[in-house]
């Protein structure tokens, strides 16, 4: 299986099933979260909802508590009840450790504390895993740190060397990259900055925590047109040349192409 969902990922407790068909309306695919988001006494009736709804399994992500939680073998035993096969694993540390799931299931491996980060490479590779997710507050909590952004809001170098390992060791190996959620709910400029990065640099999809912030992320993936225009021409451009050639006072050549051509997969998709 292939990451075929994004831009725009928006959580939902699993705790509050009234805003279940309203959040996946609303995004383009949701993930239903067993893990943070449910409060310890409330997890047997996260799990019970998942059982009972009926929304589509194919714009579905389970989050599921870490594997070595106690809350894990409720989790997927709740999870293999069901038609949804996308589960999102949370604090992914030890790739041995996701064959707990079947063949039947595609796995989001989210790298959010130092050893899931460090352990990326690895989790990638799993035969299972269709993607990587890093998240930041809790990889600088699992440091002892206290914030992943400095004064002026943008993330600290721990942060960024995160993010940029996963989109590595993700992309190396033919997986998907799914940025962080941005917590400043009311920070719409800093999040579409966030997540026109995110796109330029070649990140799948964003996750979000706020209906409000879906379409600042489809709005930073989508190619505007003058950047679809740019790729139709220089691919009309490159048509009977062979290597590098000379379009609009620039040099092309195949990454650049590629490029090119990026921009209109995103915006056939988005």
């Amino acid at each position: 299986m292939t990451f075929e969902l994004g831009p725009a990922l928006l959580f939902c407790p699993g705790d509050r099933p009234e805003r279940f068909a309203k959040a996946l309306d609303r995004a383009d695919a949701v993930i239903l979260d067993l893990e943070d988001a449910v409060a310890p006494a409330d997890k047997d009736a996260a799990r019970r909802n998942l059982r009972e709804t009926d929304l589509d399994p194919g714009r579905v992500i389970v989050r599921v508590n870490a594997v070595d939680s106690g809350e894990f073998a409720a989790d997927l035993a709740a999870v293999a009840q069901t038609d949804f096969r996308t589960v999102m694993v949370a604090k992914a540390e030890d790739a041995s450790a996701l064959d707990a799931f079947d063949a039947r299931f595609a796995l989001i491996a989210l790298c959010e504390t130092a050893r899931g980060v460090a352990a990326a490479d690895r989790l990638a590779e799993h035969e299972r895993v269709i993607g990587l997710m890093w998240g930041a507050e809790d990889l600088v909590a699992s440091l002892g740190g206290t914030s992943s952004r400095g004064p002026g809001g943008g993330y600290r170098d721990i942060a960024r060397f995160a993010r940029s390992r996963v989109l590595l060791e993700a992309g190396a190996r033919g997986k998907a990259a799914i940025d962080a959620v941005h917590i400043a709910i009311d920070d719409l400029d800093g999040l579409s900055a966030e997540a026109s990065d995110a796109a330029a640099s070649g990140f799948s999809a964003t996750a979000c925590i706020h209906p409000g912030q879906v379409a600042v992320i489809r709005a930073a993936y989508c190619p505007d047109a003058a950047e679809v225009a740019w790729a139709e021409a220089v691919l009309a451009a490159a048509v009977g040349e062979r290597g590098v050639f000379r379009f609009d006072d620039r040099m092309i050549d195949e990454p650049v192409l590629r490029h090119a051509r990026g921009v209109l997969r995103r915006a056939s998709a988005y």
